[in-house]
């Protein structure tokens, strides 16, 4: 049997007085103990930022435990030397797992997806259906993302910035968001989720960019598709997507 000493902080916002509690453990828990020690998830962003959300719901479907760190975008936090160490582009989200440093959030959530594939929901597949589910999260990034996030850009986040909604550019990237849901409701007669008749990644990709339109004119562009707007309602009502949304101010 061996024994640790783990410290617990009297004041959450001091380092210091500590409590040193010792635990008796065994060789195989200490090693456990010790992994979890180094291999710690930290997610390095913003709770307004949806590239953040995408990696933050993710984990939550794993049931993986992870630490948020709140990056002071208005501050310019996000282009010090520290936070250019996690990603040169300085944006976020940065992401590390012990040693492993990533960017870029749908290549973080498929590291996530595919390193923890025993926890959690399963949002990967097998054979030819991977194949397929990497055509829709191709779709998702190339094809929904742009229009998407040109709408959010000019209906939320220009408000929230006190700037000018710039009409022509929503009138026009609402006529693409239309042609690009009319291929989601035939792909959607087709299976339950975009990808395949499960749950996957391609269907939580989606969601941050969906929840922010759903706050704006563009909401009945979903509304007036019966299976768009059946799988809007199915993955917004995901346990996992209404702790991401409960938590932004």
């Amino acid at each position: 049997m061996h024994y640790c000493f783990v410290t617990f902080p009297i004041n959450a916002e001091s380092p210091f007085p500590v409590y040193l509690q010792p635990l008796s453990l065994s060789r195989a828990s200490l090693t456990v103990l010790r992994q979890s020690i180094m291999a710690a998830i930290k997610v390095h962003g913003s709770v307004l930022s949806t590239a953040a959300q995408r990696v933050i719901v993710t984990l939550y479907e794993k049931d993986l435990e992870f630490e948020f760190v709140s990056v002071d975008m208005k501050a310019g936090e996000h282009k010090t030397d520290h936070f250019l160490a996690l990603n040169p582009f300085g944006q976020v989200p940065a992401f590390e797992h012990g040693d492993l440093k990533l960017f870029e959030s749908r290549a973080i959530t498929r590291y996530i997806a595919h390193e923890f594939a025993d926890k959690g929901t399963n949002l990967i597949c097998q054979g030819k259906e991977m194949a397929k589910l990497s055509v829709w999260m191709e779709v998702e990034a190339h094809q929904f993302d742009p229009v998407a996030s040109k709408l959010n850009w000019e209906l939320v986040f220009k408000p929230m910035f006190g700037m000018t909604t710039d009409t022509a550019v929503v009138q026009e990237n609402e006529e693409k968001l239309a042609k690009v849901l009319d291929v989601y409701e035939a792909q959607l007669a087709k299976s339950k989720y975009i990808a395949c008749g499960c749950l996957t990644l391609a269907d939580l990709h989606h969601l941050p960019n969906i929840q922010c339109l759903l706050g704006t004119t563009c909401k009945q562009l979903f509304e007036s598709r019966p299976r768009v707007n059946a799988w809007v309602a199915d993955i917004t009502a995901r346990p996992s997507w209404s702790k991401v949304v409960a938590s932004k101010p």
